[in-house]
């Protein structure tokens, strides 16, 4: 069984994609088992056949190719269905991410504690232009002071994080970079790891800081929201599972859930009596209104 799924999805990466899984090969045959799983989202060029003739060299390596673009996220999202191991590292297929750091996130994973899922990179080091440092700094800075996550790069595309945590996050396009926002809504922990940047050995960048902006725009209020939801709920359910001070004297450490549920019960038994008192004044079998509102209110109670 292999311990580690390289997932990269790729779009136009003709010129990289090759080199890039050499790469992960070289840094991971022989200390650890892996497979690799590329995903190209309906590529322009002769990616594809780039990947099939990979193949014959990398037994590791598996194609999988969408029926439509469908986007980063979603690529992602197809490949981590498909891995083999309970464990994922991505990789952004421009060959910007070097795989020689994958080694490191999984040192930083045998340190953490078992509620620590997800292991993001973060490039101290960036290799792309002045506008677009600036635009992701900027980026960074929004998103931290809204979702408070606590991560200084969430845009890199080296991570390293359980396959089973991943799957059960809520989806939506573009969700691959509020990875660390979200792994911590579902309760996880989250470690950021330095690792290098390189620049693009070729191609272009699928992104322009207009397009990116207002696209995370609308984004980041949808996660902000998502978070808000889960922060409500948990102050509700601490407030439910308080002890009532008041009914102290009963010795029953009454909460308001052991409250309702007693309510409920009693609705339930309650309502034999109200049938009982019912038939006895009408001298004959009835069932009042009344039953049928507390059988109502002790269902939902109970």
């Amino acid at each position: 069984m292999t311990a580690l799924s390289i997932v990269i999805p790729v779009f136009n990466e003709r010129g990289n994609i090759g080199p890039l899984v050499q790469e992960v090969v070289q840094h991971l045959r022989g200390r650890i088992p892996f497979d690799i799983v590329c995903v190209d989202d309906q590529s322009q060029d002769d990616t594809r056949d780039v990947l099939t003739a990979l193949k014959a060299e990398v037994p590791e390596l598996r194609v999988l190719v969408h029926q439509r673009r469908s986007g980063q996220s979603t690529a992602i999202r197809t490949g981590v269905k498909h891995a083999l191991s309970p464990w994922i590292a991505t990789l952004d297929g421009d060959g910007q991410n070097d795989p020689a750091d994958i080694p490191k996130l999984l040192a930083a994973r045998e340190q953490a504690d078992a509620q620590t899922k997800l292991f993001a990179g973060w490039r101290v080091d960036r290799k792309d232009t002045a506008s677009k440092r600036w635009a992701s700094r900027l980026a960074n800075r929004i998103r931290q002071r809204l979702l408070r996550d606590d991560t200084p790069d969430t845009g890199c595309g080296i991570k390293l994080f359980e396959r089973a945590a991943f799957l059960d996050l809520p989806y939506f396009d573009h969700m691959h970079r509020y990875l660390p926002a979200l792994m911590q809504r579902a309760g996880w922990k989250t470690v950021s790891v330095p690792v290098s940047h390189r620049p693009r050995g070729s191609g272009q960048s699928k992104y322009t800081n207009l397009g990116r902006a207002l696209v995370g725009i609308r984004d980041l209020m949808g996660v902000s929201w998502l978070i808000q939801r889960v922060r409500h709920r948990a102050q509700a359910m601490s407030v439910m599972n308080q002890e009532i001070v008041w009914l102290g004297w009963t010795g029953l450490h009454m909460t308001p859930w052991k409250l309702i549920g007693l309510t409920g019960a009693a609705m339930f038994g309650g309502r034999w009596l109200v049938q009982f008192v019912a038939s006895r004044r009408a001298r004959r079998p009835v069932i009042p209104r009344l039953f049928w509102y507390m059988s109502l209110a002790g269902s939902l109670m109970a």
